[in-house]
């Protein structure tokens, strides 16, 4: 039998600290080799400005997660366009879930709430691997729905003394400064919307803004920093990461062909060599960071559909034990 559940279902089914302790526990399953994760598949409809022009695209993201003995996949996208205009979410996303060794489908949830979340959460279990304990300072690029679930997630883990949200758009910075304010202990300041730097004083920069320019430089970044890239665009510029000390990854194949390090990777200036380690080799204590206070910090977490797949099985299994979803069989 097939379980479908729908968001609010999802919701119901998991906390974030849970989400936060399942993503550290596959985070190590990485490290230990017993994760499959082939790099992701996007299907372009549109992003970018190619035909079909629907604004958007698919990412298919499939994984194999041994800790709770589950295969599955994430399919997940972004619209512009249409969906805008219908006051719909930019992503969307679905989640399948299987057993691995029947083959047969275990469950179909939607997947949005999951991606979200988990993205944030990634961010806040990779801080705790970079040795920062019980407090925080945070420079937070954007203050979109990723911006927000990076800060929640956050929150859990640590005491968060001083947020400083930069935003492109001031009245969205506000709104996350009031909606934020339950999570962060600390003071929520506004940066000015012309000046970016002024949220770069802090421990931890995360960047989840759509920007194709980069607009942090090598100059606003101080020793002592990590600095987080997030997803597929380009809001550093290269001379950000080609002057780290350290760059981190969670996929390694899939974060030089991606985001911030696709046009390095394309053009010779990052190689494989390059990469420190990846935050599963940090998890099962394969590696380990010493002292890093005068050095800068690139940790790139683009994401994994391990991830995903780890959390919706637990929130399968969750669902099943309180009979919560709709059961059908495909055969």
């Amino acid at each position: 039998m097939t379980r479908l559940l729908n968001e609010e279902q999802v919701r119901s089914l998991i906390t974030v600290s849970e989400i936060n302790e399942v993503v550290d526990k596959t985070f190590e399953g990485f490290g230990l080799g017993e994760i499959v994760n082939p790099t992701k598949v996007t299907l372009d409809l549109g992003e970018t400005g190619n035909w079909p022009q629907n604004e958007g695209f698919m990412n298919a993201m499939p994984a194999y997660v041994d800790w709770l003995k589950v295969g599955g996949q994430k399919w997940v996208g972004g619209f512009a366009g249409k969906r805008k205009e219908m006051n719909l979410p930019y992503i969307t996303a679905l989640i399948t879930l299987i057993d691995p060794e029947l083959g047969t489908f275990t469950s179909v949830m939607e997947g949005s709430y999951i991606s979200n979340m988990r993205t944030g959460s990634q961010a806040a279990v990779a801080l705790k691997y970079l040795g920062k304990k019980d407090s925080i300072t945070v420079g937070m690029f954007g203050a979109g729905l990723q911006a927000r679930t990076a800060t929640i997630c956050i929150a859990d883990l640590f005491d968060i003394e001083r947020l400083v949200v930069w935003n492109h758009r001031r009245s969205t910075a506000e709104q996350f400064k009031a909606d934020m304010e339950p999570f962060v202990k600390g003071e929520i300041i506004i940066a000015d919307p012309d000046h970016p730097e002024e949220a770069t004083d802090n421990e931890a920069l995360f960047t989840f803004t759509p920007a194709q320019e980069p607009f942090i430089t090598k100059e606003m970044v101080k020793p002592g920093t990590i600095v987080f890239p997030m997803g597929s665009f380009k809001e550093v510029s290269e001379d950000v990461i080609l002057s780290a000390d350290k760059i981190i990854v969670d996929h390694v194949d899939q974060a030089l062909h991606r985001g911030v390090l696709k046009s390095l990777t394309k053009d010779g200036k990052v190689t494989e060599d390059d990469i420190y380690c990846t935050l599963g080799e940090l998890a099962a204590n394969k590696v380990t960071l010493e002292d890093y206070s005068n050095e800068k910090i690139i940790c790139i977490p683009i994401g994994t559909g391990a991830l995903d797949v780890a959390v919706a099985e637990v929130v399968r299994r969750r669902a099943v034990e309180q009979n919560i979803g709709t059961e059908f069989d495909f055969i």
